[in-house]
């Protein structure tokens, strides 16, 4: 029995570990907001079909700080697998793996899987912000595995935890973000 849930404790805390990039490319564009380095919307303000493609919350400045963040982190983890504890966390071999190419695909991902989502928000008259379950909570995970394959796929066992308990860390951080003040919704 204590083999079993030292497995999972595993897993979890490798496949958290994993996603953590995702998890800072997704929320940089909140923390960034007010930056106005590249505050220009991804979709130049065009419509389509009388809606706005992606809307004034999906700005180049949100890809910029969220990709560089995706990276900046991986940098880090990659740095730190040099070191016994964060090398038995670590499931990216960065000996095979570019690590700079890794955050970048990851912080993209992550980014265009929300951008997309937007795109079908709008087309739903869902408002910017508003909450739309499940997929505000499962874009970034979408996002970042199909962009990340390319260079690394994670095993089978950590992309189902991913679907399963990511939406459950998702709105716990909006809930988080709601409760300091930096978002407006709690979801």
């Amino acid at each position: 029995m204590s083999e079993t849930i030292t497995t999972i404790t595993q897993l979890i805390v490798k496949s958290l570990y994993l996603f953590i990039p995702a998890i800072v490319a997704n929320s940089m564009p909140v923390f960034v907001k007010k930056v106005n380095f590249l505050n220009y919307p991804i979709d130049f303000g065009k419509e389509y079909k009388g809606k706005r493609i992606f809307g004034d919350h999906k700005t180049f400045r949100g890809f910029f700080f969220g990709i560089l963040g995706a990276i900046l982190i991986i940098l880090l983890q990659q740095y730190l697998a040099k070191y016994p504890f964060f090398a038995e966390l670590t499931l990216v071999d960065f000996s095979k793996v570019n690590a700079l190419l890794f955050g970048f695909l990851i912080g993209l991902g992550v980014l265009t899987g929300d951008a997309v989502k937007s795109f079908f928000k709008r087309r739903a008259d869902i408002a910017p912000g508003k909450s739309w379950i499940p997929f505000d909570q499962l874009d970034l995970i979408i996002g970042g595995l199909i962009f990340i394959s390319s260079v690394y796929l994670p095993p089978l066992k950590v992309i189902i935890f991913a679907f399963i308990v990511g939406p459950l860390l998702h709105i716990g951080f909006n809930l988080l973000g709601y409760y300091l003040g930096i978002k407006k919704n709690k979801l």
